[in-house]
């Protein structure tokens, strides 16, 4: 595995924990912690977005395998 691909990983896993541990402590806060679900929904639900685009996009894989070498 490469150092960069792992590195990612890493950063991914933390990241997962991170939003874990705030989602928890959100709802801990009764009864006004729900609200701060809202600004994490909408952060989480661009980065779902931004991701699909990107592995759908097929002049970006082009350009990635034939184009940047």
């Amino acid at each position: 595995m490469k150092l960069d691909t792992l590195v990612l990983a890493v950063i991914a896993i933390f990241a997962v924990l991170w939003v874990v541990t705030a989602v928890t402590g959100l709802l801990t806060a009764v009864p006004y912690g729900w609200l701060g679900l809202i600004p994490i929904a909408l952060v989480v639900g661009l980065v779902v977005t931004v991701i699909y685009q990107r592995v759908t996009n097929k002049e970006d894989n082009y350009y990635t395998k034939n184009v940047d070498k």
